[in-house]
């Protein structure tokens, strides 16, 4: 993993970080990088309220504000900004101003590497939405004087139609943070985690591949 001299993160949803690249990010920050950590939303529509049910759906957007908070501080960011849109509406927002928001969030902190969603290829409407405005706004900037962009893919499709990844991230030696920060988002991931407790202490193969590589596409601009 090169040194970079800023790491701006852009995801739409609380969780979303913990699961594709807590690792990643827990790494960067060990080797001294600073990074960002712009979430859109808070989450307010997550279907899981705790297990068992801790929450309810008025009571959720501030314990997952805290979840968040928690996540953020199990990794070591200290630049959490949190963009204050709805959940399951990013899709709606008019594109130009999200682009010019995440243009001025370029702008401010003159990242070397984003990382986000790869549009077509991330399932939900708010991650697609996300990582095409991150899309625009890095695609503005000239050529040479880009940031890279490190987009996370997760649809049936994206290896047929992208190809392999061209980066794996081996977090092994940070696996624990990441697990703490999965941990930290605890109304949407108990139940989860409880179903994989028993894989984990044996050290199921297929569980510690999950938890231990972290997989990104470089955009391919047009």
């Amino acid at each position: 993993m090169e040194k970079e001299r800023h790491v701006l993160v852009v995801f739409p949803h609380p969780d979303d970080e913990a699961f594709g690249v807590s690792g990643t990010i827990a790494s960067h920050i060990n080797m001294g990088t600073p990074v960002t950590y712009a979430c859109l939303t808070l989450g307010q529509m997550g279907r899981n309220m705790g297990n068992p049910p801790f929450a309810n759906r008025e009571t959720l957007p501030a314990i997952r504000k805290k979840e968040l908070k928690d996540a953020a501080r199990a990794m070591g960011i200290n630049d959490l900004r949190m963009l204050g849109f709805r959940d399951k509406t990013v899709e709606f927002e008019d594109e130009n101003m999200l682009s010019n928001l995440m243009s001025s969030l370029i702008t401010e902190l003159n990242p070397s590497l984003v990382i986000t969603f790869y549009p077509g290829y991330s399932v939900h409407p708010d991650h697609e939405a996300t990582g095409a405005a991150v899309v625009r706004a890095v695609e503005k900037i000239p050529e040479a004087d880009r940031p890279k962009l490190h987009c996370v893919a997760f649809s049936r499709n994206c290896v047929e139609e992208l190809g392999n990844p061209d980066i794996v991230h081996d977090i092994s030696a940070v696996a624990d943070i990441k697990l703490d920060a999965i941990r930290a988002h605890r109304s949407q991931t108990e139940l989860m985690l409880e179903e994989m407790a028993d894989k984990l202490k044996e050290k199921d193969p297929k569980t510690m591949a999950w938890i231990n590589n972290e997989r990104f596409w470089t955009y391919k601009f047009s």
